[in-house]
């Protein structure tokens, strides 16, 4: 027993605390105060949180305004860019006809010099003719056969001048005869423009001059050689004139 107690007293014995008693009313007075520090400070945390992020009434103010300001600029912007590109669609479509009525304007200057060069190369040879004198009887002849490429491919254009000189009494009748020689696939090939088409007939009355433009096309990778014109008259079958043209080189 003795040494029992001795275990229990002394530097042996068992720690003791002392605590004041607290009542009932301390403690939830305490958990309140705490609670109500804890709603402050995450209301000001939240609150700190929203001024940070723009989140704050005159934020939200000025943040609809720019909104506001930004969506009116895009709108002028947008409108702008519509009546800028109809400005720019109904440039193109001038610019296209410009274009186009100069490339007309070439075309009808090329087709003037063309004619004037065909004018001047008549004119010459009439005034040739009429200083030639002659008897009264006629003669036929062919003052000009002319040969150029069309615009098409494979097109080509030919002009045959017929002259009767002399002091001719009385009319030229008859017709002529167009042949074209042309090589297809290393194969030589002729055609008869007169024959094309059995209603056109180049029939021919005059009494000093005539002259006949026209056109063809060969078929297809067709390579021209020649062209031949042959000039009867009436009444007689044997031609009374024939001449060949080369293509133009």
């Amino acid at each position: 027993m003795q040494k029992k107690f001795k275990r229990k007293t002394g530097i042996f014995a068992p720690r003791v605390a002392v605590r004041p008693e607290t009542s009932w009313h301390s403690r939830w007075l305490i958990i309140g105060i705490l609670a109500v520090l804890a709603l402050v400070l995450s209301w000001g945390m939240y609150d700190a949180g929203r001024k940070f992020a723009g989140f704050d009434k005159q934020g939200i103010s000025e943040a609809s305004e720019e909104l506001a300001r930004l969506s009116q600029a895009n709108a002028r912007l947008q409108r702008d860019n519509d009546e800028l590109r109809m400005t720019v669609a109904g440039l193109e479509r001038q610019l296209q006809m410009d274009v186009a009525t100069h490339e007309n304007v070439i075309q009808q200057v090329k087709t003037l010099e063309k004619e004037n060069t065909r004018l001047t190369e008549d004119l010459a040879f009439f005034q040739n003719l009429g200083n030639v004198g002659g008897k009264a009887e006629h003669r036929v002849s062919i003052g000009r056969l002319k040969l150029e490429r069309g615009q098409l491919p494979g097109e080509y254009r030919y002009s045959v001048l017929l002259v009767q000189g002399g002091r001719p009494i009385k009319d030229f009748q008859g017709s002529l005869e167009f042949e074209v020689s042309f090589r297809q696939n290393g194969e030589k090939k002729m055609i008869s423009l007169a024959g094309e088409n059995p209603s056109q007939k180049f029939d021919v009355k005059f009494k000093f001059y005539q002259r006949i433009d026209r056109s063809f096309r060969l078929p297809a990778g067709g390579v021209l050689e020649s062209m031949q014109v042959k000039v009867f008259e009436n009444g007689l079958a044997q031609a009374r004139l024939t001449q060949t043209v080369n293509p133009p080189s």
